[in-house]
């Protein structure tokens, strides 16, 4: 796949950024850059690419993206209304893997930070519950002045490097080809399938916003993102499913056509496949934990 490249400002007296984002269309495209970036979500969920994969995210999420590996959030559409109840809320980083020196990474003692960027190439995901020192160290980074700064950073990252619960995201074959005339297109698939997947999307249709054939789209996209178009449909339905799950408002049949399904056999496979659990002991498991009703099955 063909992202943007985001060029990414630091201030004078900063050896690396920081920022808030309270707009939830900063960056809304498929793009990558030189820096790490270390995220993490306060408010606000959506749809999550890193690499090839396709996962929700949502409020206490922290993602470590490593350099030039393509990422891109996008939100819920709910977000963009004007009567929208919630603004989404995150705070981002980003670095330089070298910005302490060549030497400094490299150090013995250094070798789990080093392990961690190694890893983050392909995308890292915590959950904030998962590690409460990973959350204390990064809501430092904003406020702290001078060397504390690094060290904040550095001690965010080592809790992260020690925390049985990271899930690394891109698989380990994952490889993106850079291709400027591919910026647009691929960005256009994107967004028509994340605004219609609720409802069918024929063959036709998706190889017609690529400007492509259907047999050379099919071919395009699988060289692209490493699967065909029919699954990243379908991840990106089963992570709208339990989303909806997550809200605990419909029953498992009602989970399936709102998702885009047509037909519950289908449904069913595919979401005990992605998410390891059948869709009642997924809505039974999140109802334990999280506290609400479960709606009629």
């Amino acid at each position: 796949m063909k992202p943007q490249l985001l060029k990414v400002h630091t201030g004078p007296v900063y050896s690396f950024s920081v920022r808030q984002d309270r707009l939830p269309n900063i960056n809304n495209r498929w793009h990558y850059h030189p820096e790490v970036e270390l995220i993490q979500f306060h408010k606000g969920g959506g749809t999550q690419f890193v690499g090839d994969h396709i996962k929700r995210f949502g409020a206490g999420d922290i993602v470590l993206i490593g350099s030039n590996l393509p990422h891109y959030w996008h939100y819920d559409d709910s977000y963009f209304q004007d009567d929208a109840p919630k603004t989404p809320y995150s705070t981002v980083i980003h670095f330089t893997e070298t910005f302490w020196g060549d030497r400094f990474i490299n150090l013995p003692e250094n070798k789990p930070l080093k392990t961690l960027l190694e890893k983050a190439k392909r995308g890292i995901l915590l959950s904030s519950q998962a590690n409460p020192q990973v959350v204390d160290s990064f809501e430092k980074i904003p406020h702290a002045e001078g060397p504390y700064r690094i060290i904040y950073l550095m001690e965010c990252l080592l809790a992260m490097a020690h925390s049985p619960d990271v899930q690394v995201l891109s698989s380990i074959g994952f490889q993106s080809k850079f291709s400027l005339a591919e910026n647009e297109r691929i960005n256009a698939i994107y967004e028509y399938t994340l605004k219609h997947f609720q409802q069918k999307i024929t063959l036709e249709q998706i190889a017609s916003v690529a400007g492509l054939v259907p047999g050379s789209f099919c071919r395009y996209f699988k060289s692209r993102a490493g699967k065909p178009f029919s699954q990243f449909l379908t991840e990106i339905r089963i992570g709208y499913a339990c989303k909806l799950v997550l809200d605990g408002h419909l029953s498992v049949k009602q989970l399936c056509y709102e998702s885009g399904f047509n037909n519950f056999t289908c449904f069913h496979k595919n979401f005990k496949a992605i998410t390891g659990k059948s869709p009642l002991d997924y809505q039974k498991a999140f109802a334990s934990k999280f506290g609400f009703q479960q709606p009629n099955s």
